[in-house]
């Protein structure tokens, strides 16, 4: 059930930051579901493998070379999805993949609960009730 969530999610995010850019089109809500899962499917397929054969690239630029494997995942998803989802280059993917994961992360936050315990202050005295 979480899954389905944080891609409902991403679709929202998906259909946020389409509109934003102008390089980037997508043909409807139905796509975006769709962009969501293909990003997904490629994102535990393909990126670990572009992440191994380009470690110098990534070491050398200090990490920065991430964002250009982000934007290859977001061309190989237009590439798959071509009709419903187009990025006009190179340079709106990687845009595009930065908005994205900014807007998702700021959705699930907003929307998943947190697991973390809760960090408010109780105070007992020494029977054990509950002062404050």
């Amino acid at each position: 059930m979480n899954f389905l969530i944080k891609i409902f999610l991403n679709a929202v995010a998906v259909v946020i930051v389409a509109y934003l850019l102008p390089g980037v089109h997508v043909a409807g809500f139905e796509n975006a579901i769709l962009l969501a899962f293909v990003l997904s499917l490629l994102n535990v397929s393909v990126k670990p493998v572009l992440i191994f054969l380009t470690i110098p690239a990534t070491i050398f630029s200090l990490g920065l070379f991430l964002l250009v494997i982000n934007a290859i995942i977001i061309k190989i998803a237009a590439w798959i999805l071509e009709p419903g989802f187009r990025v006009d280059s190179f340079l709106w993917a990687l845009g595009f993949s930065i908005l994205l994961s900014i807007v998702n992360g700021f959705l699930e936050r907003l929307a998943i609960k947190s697991s973390q315990p809760d960090d408010s202050v109780k105070v007992f005295d020494k029977d054990g009730n509950r002062v404050a």
